[in-house]
């Protein structure tokens, strides 16, 4: 899905116009960029985090050459999944959310007939 689809999603589930829509999304990258650029922490509790962290400087390897590379401290993000959205991803739907009624479950189907043999040969 790229942004142009997610944000017909968004305006879809919202009941909201695809400007809204595009207008929250870049809202929230903004104060998320912002917030962890300052160092600190966005949490949406059950589907995800994103935090500022130090990765520590240290030396690696060329592996053409064997050659030692120093690599230094540099800043980078940390993302997080929730278990919300694992569990999302472990069932292959996503989890109702309070304003979204769960769906009903779909009626059991009959079994499968079972293939006859294959002959042996």
């Amino acid at each position: 899905m790229n942004k142009s689809e997610l944000i017909a999603a968004i305006a879809d589930q919202a009941g909201v116009s695809n400007k809204d829509a595009g207008a929250c999304l870049d809202a929230f990258c903004d104060v998320v960029a912002s917030t962890v650029a300052g160092g600190g922490k966005v949490a949406v509790p059950g589907w995800m985090s994103f935090e500022h962290t130090i990765r520590a400087a240290r030396t690696a390897r060329n592996p053409q050459t064997g050659a030692a590379i120093d690599v230094p401290e540099k800043a980078a993000v940390k993302i997080k999944a929730g278990a919300k959205l694992k569990s999302a991803v472990a069932t292959g739907s996503a989890a109702p959310t309070a304003e979204a009624p769960a769906a009903e479950a779909p009626a059991e189907e009959a079994p499968a007939e079972e293939a006859p043999a294959a002959p042996a040969w």
